[in-house]
């Protein structure tokens, strides 16, 4: 219990921190309302519920780095139960003769949680402590040619990390040296171990009148240190303890992972598109920088970042950190911004190096979406700027002119000529069942032409009534949005839209064999009136063998391994069909150590198809290649024409060691010799 005097003196303390605590929280709520739109605040009950499980999973950064996780969570937990510590203290403290329920169960569980709590927080944080400036793990690193603003450059985040450490060890330390002085005066307690473990071994001899100086003094040192330091938690990458459990809470609703907003291009009153400066993303992307832990995961595993390139998913958000930080006073009192992304946040070839494979949003703890930021930043460039790599106008011509990015001319429908039936069109087949959705590529590319005849093949062999919808087809627009060119993808989405209602596909079933398209036509045309139930083509295949009306020759047992696609794993989550149509062809499966929703980009998505890759030490498909190869697998399986040919490139530069191929194409040649019942 307090003196009167230190009553007095704490409620001064309270008084001056929480109005300094009001003044900088303000500061970063001013800021984060700056960015366009809203935070998504709808059906809040369940937003809430998303918060809370983010907060108690940590974002489920056991996925990875599982040792440091498991010293993360310790640390998060303990510091979490500290809060209510730290009330319990503060009210023990003031309040005359209260304890908090000190004689029962209740009262002990707790001191047995604070006293464990303690400990697990000082193990963590003596350990993340040794990571960073003992061991300098060259994960926290970030490579040079990567822009960093200088204060980051020159060891910001060193500093930063080090005041938060320092913080945590003497808030916690403190307040279990002054639980070890309280036993050491009332005697051992058994609910608390490891402070009647210090009192016993360092404080045996004391005095009482020693004790209870001790006890004030960390009492002081405790409680003081978390008023100190909460005017100045919006300023340090601490502020992700209740920025990212909050980030994840007001979120937008998202169709799948990496889905982009929409643009209003019929509001004459918007002038930007886009994003320049920071002012110009959307709330949610500018609440990302206060969330950033800064652990670089988004880094491990970009692909630009991994072969080379200027790109650093982590870097982008850090930057937006630190210029907020630099600026908070002026930007919260409404100051101007105008200096653009592009100067202080991200390099030009960084902007274009992304793949959108969406690993950074679907690996970060914290919710944040670095590669939404830099599609919005291509908007940017294309739509304002008029500045993008001249290879991508070939692309755009030919969807503005001839409905492809290949810019062919031929028909839709050569594909079909070397199939020894015929394949229907909507017209020839009105009431059909299935809509196969040929694609661009399985239009005009060999290598993805041999999957939509793969895929024809099954339908014609299962019974399946399908139809196509030949020259009346044209591109979904994926490329064309990805890469930052919103109108035109717009234009070939409400055409498309007009087709396919035309055509009732919104009443029937939509399969193909890209992923993109998989993901264009179900996930994104919603938004512009266009609703359709469409299916990857492994999702039919494995269904059509599940049902018996696909028979297939599974005695083979041939090795193979398969690329997940960004755009079918990763972002809308079809990992296991593709695995169950490989293994009823009679495949083996050797899984690559990325697969799944953590599979490594081919290098083609993001319309990186359709230009020249930015300057690396390799190529994004030759390091994916080099994985599938060191499985010993003699099949190379995908599930995505664009996979396909990134694969096939990089299998023929080798000498063609592996036999690339669709999933459909395996599951074609397995059906050979299978009498049809």
């Amino acid at each position: 219990m307090l003196s009167t005097f230190e009553r007095i003196m704490f409620l001064l303390l309270v008084v001056v921190c929480l109005t300094a605590v009001y003044n900088t929280f303000r500061q970063m709520a001013l800021v984060i309302n700056r960015g366009q739109g809203a935070l998504a605040l709808n059906d809040l009950p369940r937003r809430a519920m998303t918060g809370l499980i983010a907060l108690l999973t940590q974002g489920r950064i056991i996925r990875h780095r599982k040792i440091t996780s498991l010293f993360h969570y310790g640390v998060a937990f303990g510091f979490i139960f500290y809060g209510l510590v730290n009330v319990i203290d503060v009210v023990e403290g003031l309040v005359p003769g209260f304890t908090f329920f000190h004689d029962n169960i209740i009262g002990q569980l707790f001191r047995l949680a604070a006293d464990l709590f303690a400990a697990a927080v000082l193990i963590g944080v003596v350990y993340f402590l040794l990571r960073r400036f003992a061991a300098q793990d060259p994960a926290l690193k970030t490579r040079g040619n990567v822009k960093l603003m200088e204060r980051v450059r020159e060891g910001g985040i060193s500093v930063d990390s080090l005041i938060v450490g320092l913080f945590i060890l003497f808030h916690v330390g403190s307040r279990l040296m002054g639980a070890a002085f309280k036993v050491g005066l009332d005697g051992p307690d058994g609910w608390q171990p490891v402070a009647s473990f210090i009192a016993a071994t360092f404080l045996r001899g004391l005095s009482p009148e020693a004790l209870t100086l001790g006890f004030h003094a960390f009492w002081w040192l405790a409680i003081g240190l978390i008023f100190l330091f909460l005017p100045y938690f919006p300023y340090t990458k601490h502020a992700h303890l209740f920025m990212g459990p909050l980030n994840f809470m007001l979120s937008p609703d998202r169709t799948y992972l990496g889905q982009m907003r929409k643009l209003d291009l019929d509001d004459e009153t918007i002038e930007q598109f886009g994003a320049n400066d920071l002012d110009d993303l959307p709330k949610k992307h500018i609440l990302d920088a206060f969330a950033c832990i800064m652990c670089n995961r988004c880094q491990q595993v970009c692909p630009a970042y991994n072969t080379g390139k200027e790109l650093s998913p982590a870097a982008l958000e850090i930057n937006k950190r630190y210029y907020i930080r630099q600026n908070m006073p002026e930007l919260a009192a409404g100051a101007a911004n105008g200096t653009p992304l592009l100067d202080y946040a991200i390099s030009e070839s960084a902007v274009w190096a992304c793949t959108a494979c969406g690993h950074c949003v679907y690996i970060c703890p914290v919710g944040n979406v670095p590669m939404l930021d830099i599609m919005e930043i291509r908007r940017d460039q294309v739509m304002m700027q008029s500045e993008f790599p001249e290879q991508l106008k070939g692309a755009f011509v030919g969807m503005e002119r001839m409905g492809n990015p290949w810019q062919a001319q031929a028909s839709r429908m050569e594909w079909a000529e070397p199939l020894p039936f015929a394949v229907p069109t909507v017209a020839e087949n009105p009431d059909y069942e299935y809509l196969l959705w040929v694609g661009c590529a399985g239009a005009f590319n060999p290598d993805a032409q041999k999957t939509v005849q793969a895929m024809a093949t099954i339908l014609h062999a299962a019974g399946v009534s399908f139809a196509v919808l030949g020259d009346d087809e044209t591109c979904t627009g994926d490329s064309a949005r990805r890469a930052g060119n919103e109108p035109l993808f717009q234009a070939m989405a409400e055409a498309n839209i007009e087709t396919l209602n035309a055509a009732k596909a919104n009443e029937r079933r939509i399969v193909t064999s890209c992923p993109h398209c998989f993901t264009t036509l179900g996930k994104e045309y919603g938004e512009l009136g266009g609703h359709y139930k469409v299916f990857h083509h492994t999702q039919l295949i494995a269904d059509l063998v599940g049902t018996g009306k696909l028979r297939l020759n599974g005695g083979t047992l041939t090795q193979a391994t398969f690329h997940d696609p960004c755009f079918l794993g990763r972002h809308n989550g079809v990992l296991d069909e593709p695995r169950a149509a490989l293994a009823a062809a009679g495949m083996t499966l050797l899984e690559m150590p990325r697969s799944g929703k953590d599979s490594f980009c081919c290098g083609a998505g993001g319309a990186q198809y359709w230009k020249e890759e930015e300057h690396g030490t390799e190529t994004v498909n030759v390091n994916r290649y080099r994985e599938a190869r060191a499985t010993g697998a003699a099949v190379l399986a995908v599930g995505c024409p664009f996979c396909n040919t990134m694969m096939s490139d990089a299998n023929r530069e080798q000498g063609a060691p592996m036999a690339v191929k669709d999933v459909a194409e395996v599951v074609v040649e397995a059906m050979k010799g299978v009498a049809v019942s």
